[in-house]
């Protein structure tokens, strides 16, 4: 598929975060850019403000007829009449993935994949690599902020950066010359249906890596490879022995501060924006797969250190002496225990509210048990109704019962109508908003609401 040659496309669900980087490109490319989402967002807002045209009812007619070609995401529904109608063989259709895969098939293609991390960690090497000698394009998974945008485009670069989503499979039709492997606990079984599935797809994703390429996995993780003929495997962690690795954690003047070992020499002096440990293997992972692709020392030191993160991943909304809120994606029970620790690490003593808005029936019933265990971490939880996304209701699944799995006392169920209320009633010492629904849309008022009743 020769993308120069697509003259008007369509996006159904062109709202998401993936589908919007793609509209992005091809906009940008110069195509005529159609789409359809559930819902108006700041994110389609700024997707029209580019020129994109986009509506919000299930209107089929308003598919160009010239369109040459439709590109949906699985979370669509398959009643949809849009979907139906893109269907019926009249257009030519294709997934997300199939066109993130022919965009990025002959590129020297960095792709990092993981349960979670991916996000940060392929926004921070983005980072890295654009301001690089060899610059890069990327497709990210979130909006980053040094660039208020999930598109970094360098047509002139080789390299293109890009999330490797284990969702539905997609990244099995990626080829990357280089990829990195974060994490692969249990996730997305009403896709996989086993963690040892789940784990198979990723092995199958190792085997996607170019010959000659490189392959970054994180040491300890349980993980088989079918690495292809001359592709190098190399292994990260945090602050023990591997070929990526950091030494000399400390603390200095209130930064933290570490050196980075690399197979061939130390990066020294990284100091972070960036808070909590997470971040520093996060950190460890882009430095590893941008220095096995010739950035130098100096550049992925600048590109860590100036790196100010993702929206919706350990966000700072607001910080005062009297209220700390962070807002953050975490959806997994593993993604909110990391969220929580890192904030009790950053401010021990301190009481904490977590205001947590589930996502997925079957994610839901599937880890009920350690969502209750991540989730007892807080010191008070608010929980919002589950968040449906692509789902139907799964009966005796609902927030009531994943209540029950939480061992504190202070805990509640909570419309997100409620929510500015409660919070001027609790008011909170420190405030996390988790989830990856549409608790988004709460954050902008939370945010509104904490500074005005500062200025009282």
């Amino acid at each position: 598929m020769k993308t120069e040659a697509l003259r008007t496309v369509y996006f159904l669900g062109i709202g998401g975060i993936g589908m919007s980087a793609l509209a992005r490109y091809l906009n940008k490319a110069g195509a005529d850019v159609h789409g359809y989402d559930k819902t108006p967002t700041s994110l389609t807002a700024m997707l029209e403000a580019e020129g994109m045209k986009i509506h919000y009812e299930d209107r089929p007619d308003l598919i160009p007829e010239e369109t040459d070609l439709i590109v949906y995401t699985p979370a669509i529904p398959e009643n949809l009449e849009e979907f139906r109608v893109a269907s019926s063989g009249k257009f030519r259709l294709v997934k997300r993935s199939a066109l993130l895969g022919e965009i990025t098939g002959d590129k020297k293609t960095l792709a990092v994949a993981g349960t979670h991390g991916k996000t940060t960690v392929s926004s921070m090497l983005a980072h890295i690599m654009y301001h690089s000698l060899a610059g890069c394009t990327a497709f990210l998974g979130g909006i980053a902020k040094n660039y208020n945008s999930n598109l970094l485009l360098k047509p002139e670069s080789e390299y293109m950066v890009t999330e490797a989503d284990e969702f539905d499979r997609s990244f099995l039709k990626l080829s990357p010359l280089s990829a990195v492997i974060t994490s692969v606990d249990a996730d997305h079984l009403d896709i996989y249906h086993t963690h040892d599935l789940l784990k198979e797809s990723f092995a199958e994703f190792t085997g996607r890596v170019r010959e000659n390429g490189s392959l970054v996995i994180k040491k300890g993780l349980d993980i088989q490879t079918r690495a292809n003929p001359g592709v190098k495997i190399y292994r990260y962690a945090l602050n023990e022995t591997a070929d990526f690795h950091a030494i000399n954690l400390r603390r200095e003047n209130g930064q933290t501060r570490y050196d980075i070992v690399t197979p061939g020499s130390t990066i020294t002096d990284i100091a972070p924006a960036l808070p909590g440990l997470f971040n520093i293997e996060n950190s460890i992972a882009a430095a590893a797969i941008s220095w096995l692709n010739g950035a130098t020392n100096e550049e992925i030191r600048a590109g860590i250190n100036t790196f100010t993160g993702v929206k919706r991943r350990f966000d700072y909304r607001v910080i005062r002496e009297d209220t700390i809120y962070i807002d953050d994606y975490a959806h997994h029970p593993e993604e909110l225990r990391a969220c929580i620790q890192a904030v009790r690490e950053l401010y021990p003593g301190k009481h904490i509210t977590g205001i947590f808005q589930p996502h997925l029936y079957s994610r839901t019933r599937d880890f009920a048990t350690e969502f209750g265990q991540s989730l007892s971490l807080l010191d008070r939880v608010i929980l919002l109704e589950i968040y449906p996304a692509r789902e139907l209701p799964v009966e005796g699944v609902n927030s009531a019962m994943l209540l029950n799995k939480i061992t504190l006392n202070d805990k509640q169920l909570c419309l997100k109508t409620e929510i500015p209320e409660l919070i001027n009633r609790l008011k909170p010492e420190i405030l996390l908003t988790l989830g990856a629904g549409d608790i988004d849309q709460l954050a902008d008022p939370i945010t509104a609401l904490l500074n005005r009743n500062e200025e009282k």
